[in-house]
């Protein structure tokens, strides 16, 4: 029996529930975060949980509770649910409100959590890397809130699962802002890893920016600037980060593969390093 968090209690999941006139239902009026868990610890979280907070100040809603409070709560759950590997959710809404566009100031935010059991490590994708469609992007302009609001990304994702792909990368004036649930990444001829920089059109990545970190820490060239799909196609790699999938292999971008065809030799030491350390007694790969 799985436990969950809501209603500030912990409880079975088939006994949780959620009010109809709650805004993140009605609205997406709520941020959302996602941690990996790997031996029972929790992966970069001081870096989620300072997103959640960003996330929330930037839209206006209060934080439920202090951070270690949440903190603490996403233990319990990995111990109540004896989580071994596998993700924490959390979601915090604005709050419970009959349905109109304005809301009261003294809204209670609303926070929910579960955990899911799953393999994050030593994955076909990671192994053999994935094709990415490129597809225009549908999302609103804020994109580097975590909003629950994730319409466009459901619709963009389903369509590359038709067309046979394994995911997507989006893409808008003419350069690829990031993928639908992930961050992009290329690495140039001369071993230079390429990563579009934080603003309004991205999402700041939590294992983009661990990666980041471990490039610096390796001597590894990286530039954060934007770049075109043809660049993309050029390339002599690419990868895509995110919480549950850390560091994958792109082998192809819409008909054209990357380089080889298969994963490349930079992408591998980023891959190794970044899951050497998830594992080790920290979990922390960048510092918040």
């Amino acid at each position: 029996m799985a436990y969950v968090y809501c209603d500030q209690r912990f409880v079975p999941e088939g006994e949780a529930s959620i009010s109809i006139f709650d805004r993140g239902l009605l609205f997406a009026d709520a941020i959302y975060e996602v941690t990996a868990v790997i031996g029972g610890r929790m992966v970069d979280n001081d870096l989620h949980l300072q997103r959640l907070s960003r996330s929330l100040g930037e839209i206006g809603i209060p934080l439920p509770m202090p951070l270690a409070d949440i903190e603490a709560i996403q233990q319990e759950l990995i111990s109540r649910n004896a989580l071994d590997e596998g993700t924490i959710y959390m979601q915090v809404s604005r709050g419970v409100a009959k349905r109109d566009f304005l809301y009261a100031d003294d809204l209670k935010p609303n926070l929910f959590a579960f955990t899911s059991a799953r393999k994050l490590t030593g994955t076909k994708a990671q192994a053999d890397g994935v094709a990415v469609m490129l597809a225009p992007d549908p999302r609103w302009v804020r994109r580097d809130i975590k909003t629950v609001m994730l319409l466009g990304q459901v619709m963009v994702k389903q369509a590359a699962r038709a067309e046979g792909y394994d995911d997507v990368w989006l893409v808008e004036d003419g350069l690829i802002t990031e993928g639908a649930s992930a961050s992009a990444f290329i690495i140039t001829h001369d071993g230079t890893v390429v990563t579009r920089p934080n603003s309004q059109a991205i999402l700041p990545g939590c294992t983009r920016r661990a990666v980041l970190h471990l490039c610096e820490e390796q001597n590894i060239r990286m530039e954060e600037r934007a770049f075109s799909p043809d660049e993309a196609y050029g390339a002599a790699e690419a990868f895509l980060t995110s919480a549950s999938s850390f560091v994958t292999p792109v082998v192809r971008i819409g008909e054209k593969l990357v380089g080889d065809g298969s994963p490349g030799p930079l992408t591998r030491r980023l891959q190794k390093i970044y899951v050497d350390i998830a594992l080790d007694d920290s979990g922390q790969v960048a510092r918040a």
